[in-house]
């Protein structure tokens, strides 16, 4: 007889009205409980002072996503064409267009608040946009980056001149998602991490900095530019698709730092301080999140680690609002790291994966949402899946209708949770 597990109900999150003596946090605390299903209660820390804020008006969702979607069919197709000379630029655009148009609305149509348009119009989560800052070349590597059983294409980004941000392309693609939809528009930008943590010193020519400290503080200055042309394009709600700290949860990873002279404990303090950098000169009301994933390519990925290992530099040192965390696997360790998140941060639990099509049960994402709200109130969480669906396009193995399904869920859970 296969035994399985009774259904999880969220039917309620209360705050009784008697709070308890001071708890870990050394303050009053009042218990929620979170009722799941007969004989089986979470009792949640949660902060007798503050409100509980269960719906969301404002970035990050209850019920959020990265970003990146599958590209369908036509997309693909009609950039080979473009790649072979076979179409023009305003035949590209006009493809794009009426595609990125029809996945605003799918979005809309699924409930989500934040609206991306998919990535549509990039070949790399990072590379169309660092191929586009001053001092920075494209070129043809002599291998791509190893993942699970693969390679990536062999491209990448180096520089060959004194860094900086003039203008970029993709401000006019977020000014096209903002102007079509009534929703939060979403805008995805690779961390500054992502010049270097690929390939380290061969990725910066040593004739333009011969020290690099000079290039982590140019690189710092361009975002910084960069994040303020986002936001005078009216830009509210931008988050940083952070790999590289990610990756220092790897051992092996360490150990290959530390083979090209890197310290991998300084590195984590560089990345964070450039974030800080690109994010020291927002709007009052500009939201920054940063999403952390340790590789999403074509449904394979680089490493493996839990969060201890830089916990005190994302809790403690990087000043973002919200972190998009990638748990949809053992691969990225338990939830004990989120015993660090400030008071003032949410964490958005990467529950669900995109690099599968199998739908996950509801029931067990509530049960890991009420394990993850043992470390952190469950007023500072949130749901959405461990990466983008797309990270190049070349995209997951699961097809559009997988990926509608995955996005439809986590917006019906987060309504079963936090209403």
């Amino acid at each position: 007889m296969t035994l399985r597990p009774a259904p999880v109900r969220v039917a309620r999150i209360e705050r009784q009205q008697n709070p308890g003596p001071a708890d870990q946090r050394g303050t009053a605390a009042a218990r929620v409980s979170l009722t799941l299903n007969p004989g089986y209660t979470a009792n949640l820390p949660y902060e007798a002072s503050e409100g509980l804020e269960m719906t969301r008006p404002k970035p990050p969702f209850r019920a959020d996503h990265v970003g990146s979607l599958l590209r369908p069919a036509t997309v693909k197709e009609a950039r080979e064409r473009r790649a072979k000379g076979a179409l023009s630029v305003e035949e590209l655009t006009a493809i794009e267009d009426r595609e990125i148009e029809r996945i605003i609305r799918k979005q809309e149509e699924v409930g989500l608040q934040s609206i991306t348009d998919g990535e549509f119009r990039r070949s790399w989560w990072h590379l169309d946009f660092l191929w586009g800052l001053d001092g920075v070349e494209r070129y043809a590597m002599e291998r791509g980056m190893a993942f699970a059983g693969m390679q990536t294409r062999a491209e990448g980004a180096r520089v060959a001149g004194p860094l900086g941000f003039s203008s970029h392309p993709m401000l006019e693609h977020f000014r096209f998602l903002k102007a079509r939809t009534s929703r939060t528009p979403k805008m995805t930008l690779p961390a500054p991490s992502a010049l270097y943590g690929r390939v380290g010193r061969d990725a910066v020519s040593p004739t333009v900095y011969p020290i690099l400290d000079q290039f982590f503080s140019d690189l710092g200055v361009a975002y910084r530019k960069a994040v303020r042309a986002f936001a005078d394009a009216g830009c509210r709600y931008l988050q940083l698709d952070e790999v590289f700290i990610a990756m220092l949860c790897d051992p092996a990873y360490r150990a290959t730092q530390e083979g090209r002279g890197d310290d991998p404990h300084k590195l984590a303090e560089i990345y964070a301080d450039m974030i800080n950098a690109a994010i020291s000169d927002i709007p009052a009301d500009m939201t920054i999140t940063m999403h952390l994933c340790r590789g999403n390519y074509r449904s394979t990925y680089m490493g493996s680690g839990a969060y201890d290992a830089v916990a005190d530099v994302l809790f403690n040192r990087i000043r973002v609002r919200g972190y998009f965390m990638e748990y949809d696997t053992e691969r990225a360790g338990g939830f004990e790291p989120l015993r660090l998140l400030p008071k003032d941060r949410l964490a958005v639990l990467g529950l669900v994966t995109t690099k599968t099509g199998q739908l996950e049960s509801k029931d067990e994402i509530k049960r890991r949402i009420a394990e993850a709200a043992k470390f952190a109130d469950i007023d500072q969480l949130c749901l959405s899946p461990q990466c983008g669906f797309a990270s190049t396009e070349e995209g997951n193995v699961l097809t559009e209708e997988e990926q509608w399904a995955k996005l439809r869920m986590i917006v019906e859970v987060a309504d079963e949770v936090w209403g």
